[in-house]
């Protein structure tokens, strides 16, 4: 089944892992040069998608799909570091080019960041790493109270060009000015913390 484009009101946005019956969702959403233009990967068939569910996505300790009314429309990703590293973890985000411009991703990582810090055991810190000229993504970090550190020069090979990251953008990196305790309760949503006045601050 393709994506329909439409407007989708937020309170229907859930995550979950991905099942088998959702290939041909997968499919549309990887299927797409706009949607892949700052992707390690290059649009996909249904075979090299079926084969990214198989062997990358169910093995991922944490991958959900973005789904309205249970139809996948995206994903997002944390991959926590192992060992010494185990403090910190890289989110990745993708939404279907058919439900962009309406939130979806921004209340998707809002999702994420109200409960990831409790599910994984030992994180501290979550970044993200996003291409320069990908605006849009940035624009999520932001939204989300990610903070920006600095570009990464050079920091990796995208589709055969070196390009220079604006990130690591960083939810965790104002713990530094405020005790960890009350970092954490920020994070996981406590009701009595505005999170979003206290990092404009």
């Amino acid at each position: 089944m393709a994506l329909v484009d439409t407007k989708v009101s937020l309170s229907d946005i859930f995550l979950r892992p991905f099942e088998e019956s959702d290939l041909e969702d997968h499919v549309t959403i990887v299927n797409s040069n706009t949607v892949s233009e700052f992707c390690s990967w290059n649009p996909m068939g249904k075979e090299e998608a079926l084969n990214g569910l198989l062997y990358f996505i169910y093995a991922h300790p944490w991958f959900r799909a973005i789904c309205v009314k249970d139809r996948p429309i995206g994903y997002v990703s944390v991959e926590q570091g192992k060992g010494s590293y185990r403090c910190r973890g890289e989110i990745g985000y993708v939404v279907g080019s058919a439900y962009w411009r309406q939130g979806i991703a921004t209340h998707a990582v809002k999702m994420v960041i109200s409960s990831i810090f409790s599910e994984l055991q030992g994180l501290e810190r979550l970044q993200a790493l996003i291409v320069v000229e990908n605006l849009r993504s940035q624009r999520v970090a932001e939204k989300t109270g990610f903070i920006r550190e600095g570009v990464l020069r050079k920091y990796w090979i995208l589709k055969g060009a070196s390009r220079g990251l604006p990130g690591t953008w960083s939810s965790i990196a104002f713990s530094k000015l405020i005790p960890l305790n009350f970092a954490m309760l920020l994070y996981l949503g406590h009701p009595s913390i505005n999170s979003y006045n206290l990092l404009r601050e």
